[in-house]
């Protein structure tokens, strides 16, 4: 699988401290695995080419000799394949917890990272340059470590993985993630008002955006969320929830973020539920086209008699945030962020985006990436 000699091949180089780049591939378990979302434990990428080179196979097993590292929660290891035959021959498989791979048939991923030339095409000959990658849990490099002939490569590996610290303090410390917390956004008259909103009328189950053959796809998946929401129509209940939002939280986005939020998306209440086992697996807010526009996220809750569905943040560890019944979580959309399973009771929640002028010229843009019925209604909202 090596080019001619004199081809003189670039390549992508990664160097400790840069962002790993974000992609979607088809993997051992998911035609279209999107690795951002792995983000919260330590990754270590493989990319080894082909099980049926010996560099390759010899990658592969001190993998399994070292099986117990991989384990999900500390660390997780993705190999990258370049060859078919590591799928149709059965000679690369995944191992759950902790170990998956990715068919990078198109060398996709091997030219962003830096293991194919930038030139290489989706078949054909290819000059491969097979390294470890190791990533913290925001998904920036820790080290590349090259194959080497004499094996001293996978040494390096599992002596850099054995000195690692716990994820989350992967920095040497906790980090926080970059979020804003503010009580008092919504009164009790106003939550018990939204709460009974909900109640009258009855909830319809949401689903989630992904980007499906080019368009911003409204998708239902309980595996990966389970939530039930009402639109708020009322007149005096949107103002009510426009004022607040003016002076309660786009005032201190201003403050603490330096960001003019004009528009609000999405008047709902939601509820997730312990009947429903409701929860939302980890995500970001703002990844396909039609959603590329929001910048801040808002979690109200506007009660306090559940158990779970608190709000945490993977790439900064396991923390988890609960706000009083009024009380706001507020972050940025690219941040990488979750809901656990309510257990007990149900959470009732008011769940806006909020962003700008320009971001409504970037939103209107791209309404043509919109699939039927994936649009939630905006507003000038927090303008006053």
């Amino acid at each position: 699988m090596s080019a001619p000699a004199d081809s003189n091949p670039s390549y992508a180089m990664l160097g400790v401290g840069d962002p790993a780049p974000w992609f979607a591939q088809a993997s051992t378990s998911n035609p279209r695995y999107t690795f951002d979302t792995v983000a919260g434990r330590y990754v270590v990428m493989c990319f080894f080419g082909s099980a049926g080179s010996e560099a390759g196979a010899a990658a592969l097993a001190a993998v399994e000799r070292h099986r117990a590292l991989f384990d999900d929660e500390r660390v997780c290891l993705f190999g990258v394949s370049l060859d078919p035959a590591d799928r149709s021959e059965g000679r690369v498989r995944e191992s759950l917890p902790g170990i998956r791979h990715f068919w990078d048939f198109d060398r996709a991923v091997s030219r962003l990272y830096g293991a194919v030339p930038k030139e290489a095409e989706a078949d054909g000959r290819v000059d491969i340059r097979p390294f470890w990658l190791i990533l913290d849990p925001t998904l920036r490099v820790i080290a590349r470590i090259p194959f080497a002939r004499d094996g001293s490569d996978r040494e390096t590996l599992f002596a850099e993985l054995a000195r690692l610290p716990p994820p989350e303090r992967f920095a040497g410390f906790e980090v926080p993630p970059a979020i804003l917390v503010l009580p008092n956004v919504f009164e009790p008259a106003l939550c018990r008002d939204l709460i009974a909103l909900y109640e009258r009328r009855g909830g319809e189950e949401s689903g989630f955006m992904r980007e499906v053959d080019g368009k911003t796809t409204l998708i239902h998946d309980h595996a990966h969320k389970r939530r039930r929401d009402v639109t708020v129509e009322e007149p005096h209940l949107v103002g009510a929830i426009q004022a607040r939002i003016h002076r309660r939280v786009a005032s201190e986005i201003k403050k603490i973020y330096a960001f003019d939020a004009t528009r609000m998306e999405r008047y709902i209440v939601s509820c997730y539920a312990a009947e429903d086992g409701a929860h939302f697996r980890a995500h970001r807010d703002n990844t396909t086209r039609g959603t590329a526009h929001r910048r801040f996220a808002v979690s109200i809750n506007l009660n306090a008699e559940f158990e779970g569905g608190e709000v945490s943040f993977p790439e900064y560890g396991r923390r988890s945030y609960k706000a009083p019944p009024g009380g706001a979580v507020i972050f940025p959309c690219a941040l990488l962020h979750a809901v656990s399973r309510v257990t007990a009771g149900r959470r009732y929640a008011f769940l806006p985006f909020l962003y700008d002028d320009a971001a409504a010229k970037l939103r209107e843009a791209n309404a043509v990436f919109l699939s039927e019925g994936s649009a939630y209604r905006a507003e000038t909202a927090p303008a006053a």
